[in-house]
């Protein structure tokens, strides 16, 4: 049995696939499989899209219902439970804030209260109405954004589609959301180092794996500096500004969307992020506002 790499670009980043198989070709058949799931995924959720299905749905908010899938609806209904965990702080229709917030200007720019206060106006999941055969948005403007599941949601599809091809051992890194398929090939737990939050070639901890998933949510990858306050794309949807209370939150979970979606409504709920944690007995590694760690017992070793 043998370590096979394989590199590629999805979702405007590179990502790795790790296999072990015993032979080069059964690796690729695997990897081949998997990547073009991946991009599947992208080419009907993506936001950037016209022909995706998300724009469509966007598209049609205030008209008619748009026909979904089973597919959809599962992913629909896993945003709703996130909507009802969070108290509504990770809200799905929250993406028409990035009208206001653009983090790839320069100069950059905060937007004012009279900018964000119609877009606020426009999110409310609790307003779209929605069964498994199709959605409605109900006020033209609304709009639906699967990016905080969607990444997630291929990262555990590459996973079950490489056991598929008789995959036992391998690691997923899917623009920093990891899945861990098993352990190593020796038995040894697969090693996840977090990033440091405020120190990009450094690791603030280093999590051990084993058929699980590892996602970290921070203020670091997307966000501006204004008067020397960082502002990250984490963005309340009550005041559609960002929330500031954490660098950064890891969480250990046996699906990726669920440590994915853990970890942004920690993010989300800030101070109360902990309790909320404990509650869901989700591993994790927090780093606060002043550079405190945080951790679960047992969630990383230094």
């Amino acid at each position: 049995m043998t370590l096979h790499r394989f590199a590629f670009r999805a979702m405007a980043a590179t990502h790795e696939l790790q296999l072990v198989a015993p032979s080069l070709a059964a690796a690729q058949r695997a990897a081949a499989a998997a990547i073009a799931d991946v991009l599947r995924i992208e080419a009907k959720y993506s936001r950037y899209r016209d022909d995706s299905l998300t724009s469509r749905i966007n598209r049609g908010a205030g008209g008619a219902p748009v026909a979904i899938d089973a597919e959809t609806a599962a992913l629909l209904r896993y945003a709703d439970d996130c909507h009802r965990l969070s108290d509504g702080k990770f809200d799905v229709t929250s993406g028409v804030l990035r009208r206001a917030w653009d983090f790839r200007a320069h100069p950059p720019r905060v937007p004012d209260a009279v900018t964000l206060a119609p877009l606020c106006a426009l999110i409310g999941w609790d307003e779209v109405t929605w069964d498994a055969d199709a959605i409605r948005l109900p006020r033209a403007g609304m709009e639906i954004d699967f990016g905080g599941i969607g990444k997630e949601y291929a990262a555990d599809r590459m996973a079950t589609i490489c056991r598929d091809h008789g995959i036992a051992s391998g690691l997923v890194n899917l623009g920093g959301d990891i899945r861990a398929i098993g352990a190593q090939e020796s038995g040894a737990p697969w090693r996840i180092g977090i990033r440091h939050p405020r120190a990009p070639d450094e690791a603030i901890a280093v999590l051990d794996v084993v058929d699980a998933a590892v996602a970290t949510s921070g203020d670091y990858e997307r966000c501006i500096e204004v008067d020397g306050v960082r502002y990250s794309h984490l963005l309340d949807p009550a005041t559609g500004r960002p929330v500031a209370h954490w660098q950064s939150v890891s969480v250990v979970a046996p699906l990726c969307v669920v440590a994915g979606s853990l970890a942004t409504i920690a993010m989300l709920l800030e101070a109360r992020a902990l309790p909320f944690l404990a509650a869901q007995g989700a591993a994790y590694l927090a780093v606060d506002a002043h550079g405190g760690v945080h951790r679960a017992p047992a969630a990383a070793s230094p």
